[in-house]
């Protein structure tokens, strides 16, 4: 189950685990939401047809906000058959302008989980829980791709 927000508007710390349905339904509560679900539900398509079993979602999406500009996104690397994924959607390798392909495409941005996010080599995984305004953790969405129907 999704926790309520915390005081300053994020999930509590951790990593929340999330049915599909659970997630759509609080997530994708007015027209500018849904628009990027769907672009969030293209790439965990084609992430599953790689081999992701985990895809992580943080962002101003995940939070109280009503209108994000986009959401942020993380996939777990781990069986994942890269040269697949490169042929079926080239675009989540492309990390050009600021991922401005991944985020035409798919309204949001994507990056693998364990690569590093900053100079001093903070895997993406963990720089999404850590809130730069606030200086505090925060939470983050998982979504079990294994189980996942698309």
């Amino acid at each position: 189950m999704i926790p309520d927000f915390d005081e300053n508007g994020n999930l509590p710390s951790g990593v929340h685990w999330a049915e599909w349905e659970e997630f759509e339904k609080r997530f994708g509560n007015n027209l500018t939401r849904q628009l990027m679900i769907v672009g969030l539900e293209l790439a965990m398509t084609q992430l599953k047809l790689a081999g992701c079993p985990t895809i992580f979602i943080d962002g101003s999406f995940v939070s109280h906000k009503q209108k994000p500009g986009d959401f942020d996104a993380c996939w777990e690397d781990n069986g994942v058959d890269l040269n697949k994924l490169k042929l079926i959607a080239p675009t989540l390798y492309n990390f050009a302008l600021r991922r401005a392909e991944q985020k035409i495409k798919y309204k949001g941005e994507f990056f693998p989980a364990n690569y590093p996010a900053n100079d001093s080599g903070t895997a993406y995984i963990d720089f999404f829980q850590f809130d730069t305004r606030t200086n505090k953790r925060k939470g983050i969405i998982a979504i079990d791709l294994q189980r996942w129907k698309f």
